[in-house]
């Protein structure tokens, strides 16, 4: 034998090219639907999540107001566009953030149930708490740059815009460590988040297809032998599961604004520590005005931009031939 016929190469047969083109592009729709289902979510609550930040770490221009009276004033003193500041890094951090979680969701899910061989709802709970924790671990520095943006007020920049924040967060913050502060009570906190999120939303999806078929439910546009959720029902379920995991891991979500802000807070020097800011929240403003200061809103928010995630990504599953 030749040296030459030794070193060909040999064919890759076409079933097995075949199935890794159709896994390739399973995971490439996949990555699409939940950054589409991402960013139709977030632009939804835009406006809300800037006053949820500004109320969150106390803004000194907002800090006396209410959520609505705080809605009113932006756009007097910053224009309708003031709402929306921020918006700009958050569509960069959502769609790889929504494409990652989504993606990942359905990724664990399979793994947990056909290789571990834990199934039942908690597989749902498991999979979602992992799924979110991917997610924030791989934008977390798209997310720290955008809550910055959305912090700064009219007339008292401190960045110019999201390649400048990047900047001058590395260079006086620490380098690449100064992208992750607050990382740790993120973490903390989108463990219970998005595993209740998922928990809750999967749970009432196959309660409802099994037990209210007809009613509830409706064939895939894409594979007739799939039942899925109504639209309307599909809202609703999507609401449900964002309030109630709001509604356990906020507190956790009030501390990470507050060290990921740290530098540009007066009292930044208290907040270094998931324990430490924990402690002075509650100590400085109480439960109600400090570590559940700005809820009212997070439910308003919650329930439109989980359900239009969940809704979104069920119709880009059917659209894009995942099912």
């Amino acid at each position: 034998m030749t040296s030459e016929a030794a070193a060909a190469p040999v064919p890759t047969p076409p079933a097995l090219s075949s199935t890794k083109a159709r896994i390739d592009h399973y995971w490439l729709r996949s990555f699409v639907a939940g950054g589409v289902a991402g960013c139709c979510a977030k632009t939804t609550i835009a406006p809300l999540d800037r006053v949820k930040i500004l109320l969150q770490a106390q803004n000194p221009h907002y800090k006396h107001l209410g959520v609505f009276s705080t809605l009113k004033a932006v756009p007097k003193k910053e224009g309708f566009r003031g709402l929306y500041k921020g918006n700009g890094a958050m569509m960069v951090r959502i769609f790889p953030y929504g494409a990652i979680q989504f993606m990942a969701f359905d990724n664990y899910k399979k793994l947990l149930s056909k290789q571990l061989g834990i199934s039942g709802h908690i597989h749902r709970l498991m999979a979602g708490s992992m799924a979110g924790m991917t997610a924030v671990i791989c934008t977390y520095p798209l997310d720290m740059v955008r809550a910055r943006l959305a912090f700064q007020v009219t007339g008292d920049h401190r960045y110019t815009g999201i390649i400048n924040a990047f900047h001058t967060i590395y260079l006086n913050e620490g380098g690449f460590l100064g992208f992750y502060r607050g990382l740790t009570p993120t973490l903390i906190g989108m463990a219970p988040y998005a595993g209740f999120s998922f928990f809750t939303f999967g749970t009432l999806k196959s309660l409802g297809l099994k037990h209210f078929p007809e009613t509830l439910g409706r064939p895939s546009s894409d594979n007739p032998d799939v039942l899925v959720l109504k639209t309307k029902v599909n809202l609703l379920c999507g609401g449900v599961a964002g309030a109630i995991a709001q509604t356990i891991s906020y507190p956790l979500d009030v501390v990470r604004r507050r060290m990921q802000l740290g530098s540009v807070l007066p009292d930044g020097h208290k907040c270094v520590s998931l324990s430490k800011t924990l402690s002075y929240v509650y100590k400085e403003y109480g439960v109600k005005n400090g570590l559940y200061r700005g809820l009212s809103l997070n439910y308003i928010r919650c329930v439109p931009s989980q359900a239009v995630a969940f809704t979104t990504y069920e119709f880009m599953k059917q659209l894009l031939h995942l099912n």
